[in-house]
């Protein structure tokens, strides 16, 4: 079947695979600080676990991907939670700008995404192409089973 695209598969499994595909190439950098800090204000750990860096950057690729020009302010929003006010009502509270900045720095180094001129990131040829072969292949792999 051929035309395969990121659209066409699993959210949860293409992140997944493409997570594994980054951290198996080893061309993703990612910083000293990710076993110790939060993901965001409302979190009260730092997540359990150790590959979630590479977990993050394949969701970021994915959502940059459907969406044609994304921010940091955008992808905060999405990776946002509810934040725990005792026994007043819970409130929507942003991700950590910071986070979110270096996964879209990381990504650049390794050519999956540019700056838009209009402001934020978009994917590249060379990215669109990757996120798509690693569909196809997630497709292949169910019509063999």
């Amino acid at each position: 079947m051929a035309g395969i695209t990121v659209k066409d598969v699993n959210s949860h499994s293409f992140i997944k695979a493409y997570a594994a595909y980054l951290k198996r190439t080893g061309k993703l950098e990612v910083p000293k600080w990710v076993d110790l800090v939060k993901t965001g204000t409302f979190k009260e750990l730092a997540p359990y676990d150790a590959d979630w860096y590479y977990i993050r950057a394949a969701s970021v690729a994915r959502h940059i991907y459907i969406r044609k020009s994304v921010g940091v302010g955008a992808l905060n929003k999405v990776h946002g939670g509810r934040i725990n006010r005792g026994n007043r009502p819970s409130h929507h509270v942003e991700a950590s700008g910071s986070v979110n900045r270096k996964v879209l720095q990381s990504l650049e180094k390794i050519g999956v995404l540019a700056k838009d001129k209009k402001g934020g990131r978009k994917i590249t040829q060379d990215g669109q192409r990757d996120l798509d072969r690693i569909a196809q292949t997630l497709v292949d792999d169910e019509d063999s089973e």
